[in-house]
Order: C-alpha cells, then sequence, then structure tokens
C-alpha cells in the first residue's frame, strides 16, 4: 500500500485508538492523527483535510448520527468508517442508513482493516478528481466548440493536420470522459468494475448477434459511459441500503438524460448519445425516461438493458449485500422477456450467458 492520505481517528478508548493507529501505521498509511472526543475531532477534521474519518461508536455524550451529519456538512465526500463494540446487525443496518462508507467490529479484522483503508482511499482520490473534472467540464466544453470552429477554418490549408488533432483531442476527451465514468463506479465499493462487466457482456451479445464492427464499437463505448449520469444523482440516494422513496426514485430516473446532456456537446459521440440515454427503456413501454417501445428503442439499447440487468443481479449491492445466484439471474431474465428484454435478444443471451 502507497504511503498516502491522512486519516483521522475519534476514539476516547485510549488503549484501543493506540492499537488501532499502530494496525494502520504498518500498513503505510502516510498519516493518523487521534482525538479523543467528538467535539476535538470536528475541529480538527475542518482544519485538517483528512481523507478518511475513523469513529468509534458508544462514546458518552455522542451523538453519532449529529457527529456523521456534522461531518459531512464540513465535507460531504467524507469516506467514514464506524468502529463498532460488537458486530450488532440491528446496529449496523441503522448505521449505514446514515451514509457511512463501511464498519468494523471488535475483535479487529487485520486484513478488512486493509481492505477498507485501501478501497476508502481509493474512492476518495476518485470523488476529488471526479469534482475537479465536473468544475471545469463546463469550461471544457465550451473550449471544444471554440477549438471546432478554429479547426474547420483551416481545413483547406491543412487537413492532414486537422485530423490528427482532432483526433487527439477526442481521445483525450475520451479518456477523461472514462475516468469519470469510472469514479462513478468507485463512489460505492459495490460497483466497482460495473461498467467494464456490462461492457463484457454487451459485445458477448453483440458479437454472437454479427454485428457490422463499428456498431460494436459505439456499443462498447456506451458501456463505458451508460451510468455517467449519476455523477448528478447524491450519494445518500446512489448508496442507500433502504427502499426508495418516489422523490428519490424520480431522481435516479434522471440519470440517463443527464448522462447524455454530458455527452451531447461531444459531436462525435452522437450515437453513444442515444444508447446511453435509451439503456433504460423496456420492450413493453413501462421504462425510462421516454417510454420508448418495441423496436423504437435503438437495438444497442436493449443489449445494454439486458447487459446492465444482469450484471446488477450478478452483483453486490448497498441495497443487496448477497448477489442473485447465476440461475436465479438467469430466471429473472426469462421471466422479464417481452416485458422488460427483447425476447429475441434475450434468446441470443440465454445461448451466451454460460460463457460470460
Amino acid at each position: 500500500m502507497e504511503n498516502a492520505g491522512k486519516i483521522l481517528l475519534i476514539c476516547d478508548d485510549k488503549s484501543y485508538a493506540v492499537y488501532i493507529k499502530e494496525k494502520i501505521l504498518s500498513l503505510g498509511v502516510f498519516s493518523v492523527t487521534l482525538e479523543p472526543t467528538a467535539q476535538a475531532g470536528l475541529v480538527g477534521f475542518k482544519q485538517g483535510n483528512y481523507d478518511m474519518v475513523l469513529l468509534k461508536t458508544g462514546m458518552p455524550e455522542t451523538n453519532i448520527g449529529a457527529l456523521i451529519n456534522d461531518l459531512k456538512k464540513i465535507d460531504l465526500d467524507a469516506v467514514i468508517v464506524l468502529l463498532l463494540d460488537t458486530d450488532d446487525q440491528g446496529k449496523i443496518k441503522d448505521l449505514m442508513d446514515l451514509a457511512i462508507y463501511d464498519y468494523l467490529a471488535q475483535p479487529l479484522n487485520t486484513e478488512k482493516l486493509k481492505f477498507i483503508i485501501e478501497k476508502g482511499m481509493k474512492l476518495r482520490s476518485m470523488l476529488m478528481a471526479s469534482h475537479k473534472f465536473c468544475q471545469g467540464l463546463k469550461e471544457n466544453n465550451q473550449a471544444l466548440e471554440k477549438q471546432n470552429m478554429l479547426l474547420a477554418r483551416r481545413i483547406e490549408d491543412a487537413t492532414t493536420n486537422l485530423s490528427r488533432l482532432y483526433e487527439d483531442l477526442r481521445s483525450t476527451y475520451m479518456r477523461t470522459i472514462k475516468v469519470l465514468a469510472q469514479a462513478i463506479d468507485a463512489r460505492d465499493h459495490y460497483t466497482h468494475s460495473h461498467s467494464e462487466n456490462v461492457a463484457r457482456y454487451a459485445l458477448a451479445i453483440a458479437n454472437h448477434m454479427k454485428l457490422p464492427t463499428k456498431d460494436v464499437e459505439i456499443l462498447r463505448q456506451a458501456c463505458e459511459l451508460h451510468d455517467l449520469g449519476k455523477i448528478g444523482i447524491e450519494d445518500s440516494i446512489l448508496l442507500k441500503t433502504s427502499a426508495l422513496t418516489n422523490p428519490e426514485w424520480e431522481q435516479i430516473r434522471k440519470h440517463p438524460i443527464i448522462g447524455a446532456q454530458i455527452l451531447e456537446p461531444l459531436t462525435f459521440l452522437n450515437g453513444v448519445v442515444d444508447l446511453v440515454r435509451q439503456h433504460h427503456e423496456h420492450f413493453d413501454g413501462t421504462g425510462y425516461p421516454e417510454g420508448r417501445k418495441g423496436s423504437d428503442i435503438l437495438l444497442g439499447g436493449r443489449i445494454i438493458h439486458i447487459a446492465d440487468a444482469y450484471e446488477a443481479m450478478r452483483s453486490a449491492r448497498s441495497y443487496r449485500k448477497i448477489p442473485l445466484a447465476k440461475e436465479e439471474a438467469i430466471l429473472e431474465i426469462k421471466r422479464n422477456s417481452g416485458s422488460q428484454f427483447d425476447p429475441k435478444i434475450v434468446d441470443v443471451f440465454l445461448k451466451i450467458v454460460d460463457e460470460l
């Protein structure tokens, strides 16, 4: 593990705090600061620019929920890990609703501590990069439009140079957008590599259908970027472990449109934009955001929808810690053939699912 990142440990038990600190430092973390009270922890967190907070529950005169909310007010993207006295599942469920990153119970599992810190630090790094990108996204899009105008004026004099420059610019933007899409997956450690897996499943379907190479490439890019719009959805909704309310569900339903709007200024992604917008449309017209039906949904959108659904069912999520078994996920796809999914694509999926 690289020496990087700052951890704040808020713990009133001195011997336990020293033990935890030694375990963390043995993993190679850059620094760990100990604060013995909630108030001291808040002051230190506000001043210290920390990447992660380890917070012990059960401290005297401390409302853990209020403390977490205060930490989130200082830094909405604070990566908070709770230190529990016991592995109390009831308490864990209530605390997870507070949008903490994870928890550790006594006796301390060193391997889990290492895993949580490594993944938490990576998540923090990706979130910071994501925010920085978002701040400049509007300016970058404007710059791209101006650059396109400049390139158009030069096209008669330097066609070769123009093409090279445009491709370099396109490549740079694609890399940047893909990093942002990966940051969306990394916001929740349960969805890490989600977009990569969706692309793998979708391309297996497309190749079995012998789609043209150009269409397969557009499909691959759309899979990698399909959840880009979730950057506009609050973490408290994305990471919620309980059922969503109607207003929260309405926010989730907006992410295909948000993703399409982010990509629309990049004119070389026109085919990708439509697939991103349509990847949650249902074959029977009950999907979102436009309620498209049947062949009115692009073929790529129908393929992504099946791949996305299968990957979600086969993965652990914040709202469902245990993924569905392969047989259960396949049965669910069959059950929704003709309603949620295109039955022709379901037939192809069933032929290649054992190869996935």
